[in-house]
């Protein structure tokens, strides 16, 4: 995580009891996203923050946010809704550090039971985390009221988007008191998001830090041209090549990831292999995602639905399988490895077939950066263009 020299948490006008907080946690130096964003955000001003994924947004939203808090309120006072489980569930650990155990919180996802959530709110909670389906259900069982509302987070607001969290996001909003604050994080900035901001807003201030880095600085990335039919054999000779400590693998499709495990999983006779993907029951995620966190796996194959949510420190490899449909996933995907870590370099890999040329060259524009080919030794990926011609020939298209 860059980091900026010259500029401390203090320097941000933050509280001091705040700052022992920080200290405590081992929070250092602040992150170009916090040090922008934090000193904004304390103004009460709305503020719209685009980084990459990985820069310490959390702290950039969640440290202003909790020093509007009126503790003497026991109502809920801040809302953040994030687009999946697990990433709502990174965001309450992470600000249960933040806020050194001032403030109550309480998670509003699917997949967990709702008479605990619906308990912890009742129970005096100040800031409630969750996905925009189960915050909703709370509103409409009334057991979460936002009445005393102060701020309203919407993070990661273009995956939140992305996956049809719209009509939920505005019905939530037009629950929220008009005056109030709303900070909106992104990692990419599409027509859509800008279009939300601007019904929503008010005259928001925005902190860019987006072009600079469009992705991390220490990933390395690279394509490689491949058959169809190569893919698998690919893989296996990438992962033997790199022989990386850990590597998230993205596919298009939660069939292609299952198919992949299961191939995978007898091939490389290894049960440091996992898929994780929408249709995975919650309960299997969480094991999942608990086994990457304490390096059991070596190998998880992912879709992009839940990628978003994997929040874990040392993945030294990511693996484009399928080449993203967006050229926004390949932010969000290249974010994964080496995201606030001591990895020294990540690596990014994109398979590419001959007919996507156009996707590739998409994505190089998207990131302002012309990537190099990836060898892979003594293994030919595709099959040359005129010997592709007289197989077509011989035995058909």
């Amino acid at each position: 995580m860059q980091v900026l020299s010259d500029t401390t948490f203090r320097k941000l006008g933050l509280q001091e009891r705040t700052l022992a907080t920080l200290a405590k946690n081992g929070y250092e130096t602040p992150s170009p996203i916090q040090a922008k964003f934090i000193p904004i955000a304390l103004t009460g001003r709305d503020c719209i923050g685009q980084a990459r994924t990985g820069t310490g947004k959390t702290a950039a939203f969640m440290l202003p946010s909790m020093e509007n808090v009126d503790l003497t309120t026991p109502a809920v006072q801040i809302l953040v809704l994030a687009p999946t489980r697990e990433l709502s569930e990174q965001l309450l650990v992470e600000s249960k550090k933040l806020c050194g155990g001032r403030l109550r919180l309480a998670l509003g996802v699917g997949g967990r039971p709702i008479h605990k959530q619906i308990q912890d709110i009742a129970n005096g909670a100040m800031v409630v985390i969750g996905t925009p389906g189960r915050i909703i259900d709370l509103l409409r069982r009334g057991n979460l009221v936002l009445d005393k509302l102060k701020v309203l987070v919407l993070d990661e607001a273009d995956r939140m988007l992305d996956i049809g969290f719209r009509p939920d996001i505005e019905r939530i909003i037009k629950q929220c008191p008009s005056k109030r604050q709303t900070l909106l994080l992104s990692a990419t900035m599409p027509d859509v998001v800008e279009r939300l901001a601007q019904k929503y807003m008010t005259n928001p201030d925005m902190v860019d830090l987006s072009e600079a880095n469009m992705v991390v600085d220490t990933i390395e990335q690279y394509y490689v041209t491949v058959d169809e039919d190569r893919k698998r054999s690919l893989l296996l000779r990438v992962i033997a090549q790199e022989k990386p400590a850990q590597a998230i693998v993205f596919t298009r499709t939660k069939r292609g990831a299952d198919k992949l495990l299961e191939v995978f999983s007898r091939r490389l006779k290894s049960d440091r292999i996992a898929a994780i993907h929408g249709d995975l029951p919650q309960g299997k995620r969480d094991r999942v995602i608990k086994d990457l966190r304490a390096g059991k796996l070596r190998l998880l194959i992912a879709t992009d639905v839940v990628g978003r949510g994997i929040d874990i420190s040392g993945i030294s490899h990511i693996i484009n399988y399928d080449i993203p449909e967006y050229c926004d996933d390949y932010v969000h995907r290249v974010g994964r490895a080496g995201r606030l870590s001591s990895a020294e370099n990540g690596r990014a890999i994109t398979f590419v077939r001959l007919d996507q040329g156009g996707e590739l060259t998409n994505i190089e524009m998207r990131i302002n950066t012309v990537l190099p080919e990836y060898r892979v030794d003594g293994f030919e990926a595709y099959r040359p263009k005129e010997l592709r011609q007289r197989e077509i020939r011989k035995f058909g298209a």
